[in-house]
């Protein structure tokens, strides 16, 4: 893995607000180095018969139909209400 010619670390560090040491910054620009170099293995990969895709699988709907069901008692919805009035909620005035 070594450091591409034309990669700035200097400007990436700039970009990531890193303050690299000197040593920080050859590590660093040789990891950066080897994954360019892993990304342009990628690039010659031959993929002019395959359709583009969002997914890799395909993505089917998981929800459950929409169904009018009842809802939950008007006892259970006020369960744990701090305060109620005339089966309502009391919560402060927000607005004036």
């Amino acid at each position: 893995m070594s450091a591409h010619a034309d990669l700035d670390i200097d400007h990436v560090a700039r970009l990531a607000r890193l303050a690299l040491t000197p040593e920080e910054r050859a590590r660093f620009a040789s990891q950066l180095g080897g994954v360019l170099d892993h990304v342009a293995q990628l690039s010659e990969v031959d993929v002019s018969g395959i359709e583009p895709t969002a997914h890799a699988f395909p993505v089917f709907n998981v929800w459950a139909e929409d169904k009018p069901a009842p809802g939950l008692p008007v006892e259970a919805a006020l369960r744990n209400a701090p305060a109620q009035r005339d089966h309502m909620v009391v919560v402060p005035k927000v607005v004036e």
